[in-house]
């Protein structure tokens, strides 16, 4: 299907681009004044159709920036050539007006300013050159009303402007909805895959809990080792947990119980936990809360986002660094974040975090902050990432504050 898109749209370009072609060389040949006896002028005129159709011709082989500015001025060179050479033409003014409607064909929003620019000086230097030199000689149909002209080409100028940006914003918009398909795609295809790795993971490890919590009440074991099995089963619990939000990504689960969370009691329990993490690369977790910091949310699952969070800004800090975590109320809204110094990310990598098997990590799946982003959205909270290559990243999570019961 996409070749044959393609092959279509060719066969629309070279077909309009030939009309093109052969009214310039009707233009060259058929009842030309200066056939008869050319000169420089006519060989100018000559050279830059040849010029312009070369270019049009071979612009779909190579598409390039430069091949682009070499279009746009080869194209202002013909129409101001033929101004010049056939003044009784009056109609030649309409296309130097007409000129950065070329340029709309490309969707390059700094081409099509440039070529904008360039044709209004270029206007303003030939009004000044018809007013001050021609005086009216050859054109006289500009001379007598050069304002009216001159207000003529500035309103055909806001129109072009208005058809650009009508069209590119038209073409973001659909740029945008085209990305979000894709996204609701992988989003779809992740969820079959969790749920049916995540349902062959809990089988066995139901099996395994089962077992270690018949042990757990063998009285013929002693006591070292029953919190031995005590501590392997919270681990398994913790282990259901995050298969449990790995199938959430194929079917939310919206039931999940609610409760009033202390994000200073989370938040230290993580940077606990990740304290030794963070000392094998000498990397020190320092923590900064409100004491007044409450939400409503599951605990095990803001605390999944916050260790997935705190970990991967272990992962980017360079040897020695801090990562930095701060806590505080700001009105109807608690605000968290978590900052390091490490390698940063430019735009492109922030507007891909979240999507399905996108990970900066050379073992990474991405599922974990698409995970966060999930969680996040689940309890009306909020993710944002401020980043530049080379300056570390802060990440702030914000989460309605909850009430506190009198």
């Amino acid at each position: 299907m996409k070749d044959e898109n393609t092959q279509i749209n060719l066969k629309l370009y070279y077909g309009t681009v030939s009309v093109v072609i052969a009214l310039m060389l009707l233009g060259l040949l058929a009842g030309n004044p200066l056939l008869h006896h050319p000169g420089l002028g006519y060989i100018t005129h000559g050279v830059l159709v040849f010029l312009f159709s070369s270019s049009l011709l071979i612009y779909p082989l190579y598409k390039s920036h430069t091949l682009r500015i070499i279009i746009i001025v080869t194209a202002s060179c013909y129409f101001y050539t033929i101004f010049f050479l056939y003044p009784d033409t009056w109609s030649n003014f309409i296309f130097l007006c007409f000129i950065p409607a070329i340029s709309i064909l490309y969707f390059d929003t700094k081409l099509f300013h440039l070529s904008l620019l360039l044709n209004t000086l270029s206007i303003i230097s030939l009004f000044s050159y018809i007013a001050i030199v021609d005086r009216g000689n050859h054109y006289s149909y500009i001379s007598e009303d050069l304002i009216g002209n001159s207000i003529n080409f500035l309103g055909s100028q806001a129109i072009i402007y208005f058809i650009f940006y009508l069209s590119s914003s038209r073409l973001e918009k659909q740029k945008l909805y085209y990305e979000q398909i894709k996204h609701s795609e992988r989003l779809k295809t992740t969820g079959q895959l969790a749920a049916a790795v995540a349902h062959e993971i809990r089988n066995p490890l139901t099996v395994v809990k089962g077992f270690l919590q018949v042990y757990e009440k063998d009285n013929s074991y002693n006591e070292t080792n029953k919190r031995h099995f005590s501590l392997m089963i919270n681990e398994l619990d913790t282990a259901e947990q995050v298969i449990s939000q790995f199938l959430s990504i194929a079917k939310p689960d919206k039931d999940t119980e609610m409760e009033l969370v202390n994000v200073k009691n989370v938040l230290q329990s993580v940077t606990d936990l990740l304290n030794t993490y963070g000392l094998l690369h000498h990397n020190e977790i320092v923590l900064k809360v409100d004491e007044d910091c409450f939400i409503a949310a599951n605990t095990i699952e803001f605390k999944q986002l916050l260790i997935n969070i705190i970990k991967n800004a272990i992962e980017a800090s360079n040897v020695g660094d801090s990562v930095v975590v701060t806590a505080e109320r700001k009105m109807h809204l608690v605000e968290i974040k978590v900052s390091d110094c490490g390698q940063g990310m430019s735009k492109e990598e922030m507007d891909s975090l979240g999507t399905p098997f996108y990970s900066l990590k050379s073992k990474g799946t991405g599922l974990g902050m698409m995970i966060c982003f999930n969680i996040a959205a689940k309890y009306k909270g909020t993710i944002h990432f401020d980043s530049e290559k080379g300056r570390g990243t802060n990440v702030t999570i914000r989460f309605p504050a909850a009430k506190l019961g009198r």
